[in-house]
């Protein structure tokens, strides 16, 4: 059976774009210039939405390099522990919104230091799957088509965030606690 799903995991990818190339051949679609004039709008997307992602990179360094993100964690950990909330993770609840390689390098960190297995490093993992970088997302999306006023997306995104943060620390007390 697991020489069976090694097989078909190789041949899967090829085997898509074989079917994609003969429904393309079917349906006389020029694939190549399709394909090109796909990657000139890819480029003109990415400058695009350049100046958005420089400007949320460069925040979150200010944010870290400041020191800011110290005295934010100092300020929660206390609180926070009263709902069970351990101090460890606490940087990736306030990372993850901002920076997806961000909070998995802190996620990595977490892993090494406390392991897989443990309760921390189930959570940190838990936390990272139930959440979304909501800044980045606005930034690259938004700039992307041109919105300039997000209205309440950021608000919502945030508090999609805070509600998965919740859930994953109550799972994971209900699991693994």
């Amino acid at each position: 059976m697991i020489n069976l799903i090694n097989y078909f995991s190789q041949w899967a990818i090829p085997l898509i774009i074989l079917l994609i190339l003969i429904a393309a051949f079917i349906k006389k679609v020029k694939v190549y210039e399709v394909f090109t004039d796909g990657a000139v709008e890819g480029i003109a997307v990415g400058v695009k939405i350049l100046p958005y992602l420089l400007a949320m990179l460069m925040a979150i360094a200010i944010f870290r390099a400041s020191g800011a993100l110290d005295i934010v964690l100092n300020q929660l950990a206390k609180p926070l522990s009263i709902l069970g909330i351990p101090k460890e993770v606490i940087p990736l609840a306030l990372i993850r919104p901002l920076s997806g390689t961000g909070s998995l390098g802190i996620v990595t960190d977490l892993i090494n230091q406390y392991g897989p297995d443990s309760f921390i490093g189930r959570l940190a993992s838990t936390m990272q799957g139930s959440t979304e970088t909501t800044f980045y997302v606005a930034a690259v999306y938004f700039g992307a088509i041109g919105i300039k006023n997000s209205r309440h997306a950021i608000l919502a995104g945030l508090l999609a965030d805070l509600a998965g943060f919740l859930a994953a620390v109550f799972i994971c007390r209900l699991v693994f606690g």
